[in-house]
């Protein structure tokens, strides 16, 4: 008699317990649409700008640790730079200049630092992000 009522019992928990966590997973996914569903669009836009800002600065050395120059890495910096570019270039529009105003700021502020570090300097116009904001110098 090989299937006694401990077996059966550690059966039935497992199926419960795995029960137990497909409604906890499906909870989760129902508390995170309800969350977005209520943040507003102008701060979806800002939190991912911010985001895009936070990693390209850390890409460009600007970061808080005393590692942050090892961590330079200037072709995933010109990536995340064009992404914040073309975000906040199309999205000002829709978020008022108020918004906008100071993620521009912070894209210039990346775009210069990026001037500052390369060692192959990008010509006007041509470095990143400039194809959506112009020329930095």
């Amino acid at each position: 008699m090989s299937n006694t009522s401990s077996d059966h019992a550690h059966s039935f928990d497992t199926e419960r317990h795995a029960k137990w966590e497909e409604q906890e997973r499906a909870s989760a996914a129902v508390d995170a649409t309800r969350d977005i569903a209520d943040v507003g669009a102008v701060e979806v836009i800002a939190t991912a700008c911010v985001h895009l800002m936070s990693a390209a600065a850390v890409k460009l050395g600007l970061g808080e640790g005393s590692d942050a120059e090892e961590l330079t890495d200037l072709d995933e910096a010109r990536k995340l730079i064009n992404a914040l570019a073309g975000l906040v270039t199309a999205a000002a529009p829709e978020i008022s200049d108020m918004h906008a105003r100071p993620i521009r700021d912070g894209l210039r502020s990346l775009q210069l630092r990026f001037r500052e570090i390369s060692t192959i300097a990008d010509q006007p116009g041509k470095g990143p992000g400039e194809k959506y904001t112009g020329s930095v110098i």
